[in-house]
């Protein structure tokens, strides 16, 4: 019977890297093609730990034909790995050292990781067409803030914004017309967004979300987003709580911006503002609204039902 092996990948857009965490073979390199990816595979023993960073797109493939092979499958955050790599005192960085890296990361901490599941190719769709309107939209506040204050390029910025809301507002209607292929998240999307101050982006952002991961509870879709408060405690001391941050910037982004115009809404202003009256900031309160959003939405996915204000807890 072979031995399971712990294998680290580094991915780019033309190789794969691979590192074995028992050295049962040298670093090698694979093209990044569906031929060759496969061709490799099929010498591996079925069950061996596979693990690679997330990084966009060069990741799927690899990612999609290892589940297929029946290998375990891990998509690492590469915020975690690069930490990880500090801990264990690796100053260098080189694709060879990288997939090292993972293979021991993987060895070692695979209890406490939750194992890939390939998405369908309608999910996949949805999800590049929300990578690609953030994209844009970091494009468009980018810009604008480089050319702002220069009132000779005034009328041209106008312009070049007013083409970007076009196209942003282009992959918008794609973006929902690939949320309508996918049916569970299409019904939780319709059913999020009857949740005051969520839009058609907040809520087909959730609704991906929460068909993609089998979360537990809603603290874990909390802690996904990076809106959960990280102790700095140390004996007597009590540090100050800063957010985690730790998960998809874009997904905070879009939390906030929902959370910031339902505290406006006759629904949720009363507990806004009760978050201000304890001393809070706007940001912090608004990072709370946001949480609060986040956990009825799920409770709302759990359910299967329409928002019922009535069982907020509070009243407008």
């Amino acid at each position: 019977m072979q031995t399971i092996l712990n294998l680290g990948v580094d991915v780019d857009s033309r190789y794969l890297v691979v590192a074995c965490a028992a050295r049962s073979f040298t670093p090698q390199r694979i093209v990044n093609e569906r031929r060759a990816i496969s061709g490799w595979l099929r010498s591996l023993p079925r069950g061996s730990r596979l693990a690679m960073e997330a990084t966009g797109e060069y990741h799927e493939l690899l990612a999609e034909l290892a589940c297929k092979a029946g290998l375990q499958v891990f998509v690492i955050n590469p915020h975690d790995l690069r930490r990880y790599a500090q801990s264990i005192g690796r100053r260098g960085k080189t694709d060879r050292v990288d997939a090292e890296v993972i293979a021991r990361y993987v060895a070692r901490e695979h209890d406490e990781l939750h194992t890939y599941v390939a998405p369908s190719k309608e999910q996949r769709a949805l999800a590049r067409f929300m990578r690609r309107r953030a994209k844009l939209v970091v494009l468009k506040g980018t810009l604008t803030q480089s050319l702002r204050g220069l009132p000779s390029v005034g009328a041209q910025l106008k312009q070049a914004t007013a083409a970007l809301d076009r196209l942003i507002a282009k992959v918008e209607q794609l973006t929902q017309r690939a949320l309508e292929g996918v049916p569970a998240a299409h019904d939780t999307a319709t059913r999020i967004a009857t949740i005051c101050g969520f839009g058609p982006i907040g809520s087909t952002c959730l609704a991906h979300s929460f068909t993609r991961v089998p979360y537990s509870n809603s603290d874990a879709v909390i802690a996904s987003t990076g809106f959960d408060p990280r102790p700095d405690d140390s004996g007597k001391r009590r540090g100050r709580r800063r957010l985690s941050k730790h998960g998809a910037s874009e997904t905070r982004r879009v939390m906030f911006n929902c959370a910031r115009s339902a505290s406006k809404t006759k629904l949720w202003r009363p507990y806004y503002q009760a978050q201000r009256a304890k001393g809070l900031s706007s940001t912090a309160a608004t990072v709370i609204l946001a949480r609060k959003m986040i956990r009825v939405a799920f409770a709302v996915f759990r359910s299967k039902e329409p928002f019922d204000p009535a069982r907020l807890g509070f009243h407008a």
